[in-house]
């Protein structure tokens, strides 16, 4: 039997990590591989050893297979893990791990090649007795023989591409009519993503559930199922939230559906983790849609349920040892949901989103699991997926589970870039879905795009202001060093005069007034919104704070980023764009000239418009807190403008003079 000492994940992000955690349980050395753009990924700082394989294209790094098995024989590891995507289920990258003396931890090649196919996957399945959906392929026949015979199976029939998955090369016909141009979309579509444009035809099912069955398999002829995992809730034919078990699985259709499955995997001698994907009608009828022949995105429900370490048991399957449970020994224990969170915006048909994780902060809460790609600081970039991590939550029921998940993403702290956090939690929170009445078509009926449109609750943003304002006095505070604890932070002889903040939050503007009392006591005040009342703050950190408004405390995840600031709570996250109190342009204007610091009275104007003047000298005198402070220009300049007189009152940062400086 093999024993690896060290293997390389050809992977990144969560997955990576997920795999990585598994080896170090194990004790053994990791490897982890990064394009330019991961460089700083934590997949690649949490490995023992890392290696370059290209720039950040796919195609140029996590795809590149000579990089990879190159980057595995340059640290002496003896196997290859590939996760999910880019290179897990390619036949030829397996065939040549072997070639070079590596294991592939993954199916047999044939297997690969086997389900490859979705026409050859079928016939194979039809074989061994399970299930499959009517329809026929497409190849060889003409398109007006194509419509003839999908008229004989019955409509609405779906089209889709034999070769890939994901959505793409897939139409659904209705009318007989809309056969050609979807038969031509398809094919196009087919040969673009997969180099390959034949066609499969079958029956459509209007309201079918997507469950599928985790299977498990050995070299030595072994094969079991872990039961079922619900994936209806999908958008773009992609899975968002999974679950297991099913709520619509009773005990014996489980039974069948494993049962099933192991055959299927029996058929085609399947070695190590894979799914066999099922549809099941309104009628609880079953039928085979495809075999992925990799770990799945959403394994770790099954993980929940089960008790097992699927990438664990992979390892050792690979290394040649039989399985160490039986059928009979694998129990369903409670319920386990996994949202999957991505960089997207559900309000405008889920287009994915880049930037940087300005925070990220998942809350810590019994039965919860994080599978995480991303970090506070982590940048996400146009070239991979945009997911970030998967929110995995356990209980003894489906409501405890259920509850639990929607508390986590309710806590979790992300800000920075556009998430579908809100629109997971609409999913989640829908009375259709806590009675688990699912389809694959739930979004599309419950959750329409314009239902998606995120909604401001006005009563969070102005407290969050509030927040943002106070919490940035503090910061100034404490860059100023150390002061009196009589003297706050923005004092004024004229104590009634309120410092202001403004921010803007996408259309809105909010604007706040607040008046330092004691230490840690403001009166605050949001124009149009929360009336005078008093705020205490009894902690503070730059990345947080607690405040305590009309006598509720709360702590305040507080991150910044240039003028944006983001403030998170139980009551959610805010985005806010700070409104300089004293814009750029103004400070372009006044080059050596002035602005008030504090409220005064000029008693003195020095100088006229179109006066020459040096660095120091004297442009104005200004008495406030009983004392003259004189202002002086900062550099040599023509004075371009005076807009006060002696007598005049005036406040912090109103501009007082202008002075152009000289070119040199």
């Amino acid at each position: 039997m093999l024993r690896f000492d060290k293997i390389l994940v050809a992977n990144r992000g969560e997955i990576a990590r997920r795999v990585l955690r598994t080896l170090r349980e194990m004790g053994i050395a990791s490897v982890a591989v990064y394009s330019d753009a991961d460089e700083n990924a934590p997949h690649v700082r949490e490995a023992d050893e890392a290696v370059r394989i290209g720039p950040p294209p796919s195609r140029d790094s996590y795809l590149d297979m000579a990089a990879v098995i190159a980057a595995a024989k340059k640290v002496g590891a003896q196997a290859i893990h590939p996760g999910y995507g880019f290179l897990a289920e390619n036949a030829v990258f397996a065939e040549r791990c072997a070639e070079a003396g590596l294991t592939f931890i993954g199916p047999p090649v044939d297997a690969i090649r086997r389900m490859g196919s979705k026409i050859g996957a079928k016939a194979i399945m039809v074989e061994a007795g399970v299930p499959t959906i009517p329809g026929f392929t497409a190849a060889g026949l003409s398109d007006e023989a194509i419509a003839a015979e999908a008229t004989r199976l019955g409509l609405p029939v779906l089209i889709k591409a034999s070769a890939g998955g994901g959505g793409k090369g897939m139409r659904i016909v209705r009318e007989a009519g809309a056969f050609i141009e979807a038969l031509a979309a398809a094919r196009r579509e087919a040969e673009g993503a997969f180099g390959d444009a034949t066609l499969l035809l079958e029956r459509y099912f209007d309201s079918p559930r997507h469950v599928e069955v985790q299977i498990f398999g050995d070299s030595h002829g072994n094969v079991i199922h872990c039961f079922e995992r619900e994936c209806s809730i999908q958008r773009r034919f992609q899975k968002v939230i999974e679950e297991a078990p099913s709520p619509a699985v009773d005990e014996a259709l489980r039974r069948r559906m494993g049962e099933a499955a192991v055959a299927a995997g029996k058929a085609i001698g399947y070695v190590g983790a894979g799914t066999v994907e099922f549809l099941v009608d309104s009628a609880g009828q079953f039928y085979f849609l495809e075999v992925n022949t990799r770990l799945q995105v959403e394994h770790p429900v099954t993980e929940m349920v089960t008790g097992l370490d699927l990438v664990r048991m992979q390892i050792l399957a690979a290394q040649g040892q039989a399985l160490t449970v039986t059928q009979q020994d694998v129990a369903l224990c409670g319920h386990a949901f996994e949202a999957r969170l991505y960089a997207e915006d559900a309000a405008k048909d889920f287009l994915p989103a880049t930037g940087r994780v300005c925070l990220w902060e998942p809350a810590t809460l019994p039965g919860l699991r994080y599978d995480s790609g991303v970090e506070t600081g982590t940048e996400v970039s146009v070239h991979y997926d945009p997911l970030l991590a998967k929110i995995i939550a356990y209980g003894a029921s489906r409501d405890e589970a259920l509850d639990r998940l929607v508390a986590a993403l309710r806590r979790l702290a992300v800000a920075g870039l556009v998430t579908n956090r809100s629109f997971l939690l609409s999913v989640l929170t829908h009375p259709a879905f806590r009675a688990g009445q699912l389809d694959t078509h739930f979004i599309d009926r419950h959750l329409p795009a314009a239902a998606r449109q995120a909604i401001t609750d006005v009563a969070t943003l102005h407290l969050h202001a509030v927040v943002a304002a106070l919490h940035d006095h503090e910061c100034r505070r404490a860059a100023d060093g150390p002061l009196p604890a009589s003297i706050p932070s923005g004092w004024r002889n004229n104590r009634w005069r309120a410092q202001d903040a403004e921010f803007h939050a996408g259309e809105d503007a909010v604007r706040i007034g607040y008046v330092a009392r004691e230490p840690g006591a403001f009166d605050v005040q949001v124009e149009g919104g929360i009336e005078m009342t008093r705020a205490l703050v009894s902690d503070f950190d730059d990345t947080g704070i607690v405040v305590e408004v009309d006598g509720v405390r709360r702590r305040f995840r507080v991150a910044g980023s240039g003028d944006r600031v983001f403030v998170h709570s139980t009551c959610g996250t805010t985005e806010l764009v700070r409104v300089p109190r004293f814009h750029a342009s103004r400070a372009e204007e006044l080059a050596g000239g002035c602005v008030a610091p504090m409220t005064g009275i000029i008693r003195k104007v020095n100088v006229s418009v179109g006066d020459e003047v040096a660095e120091g000298d004297v442009l104005l005198v200004l008495e406030a807190m009983k004392m003259e402070h004189q202002l002086v220009t900062h550099g040599r300049g023509i004075v371009r403008e005076v807009r006060v007189e002696v007598g005049q009152m005036v406040d912090p940062d109103d501009v007082l003079v202008i002075v152009e400086g000289e070119e040199e």
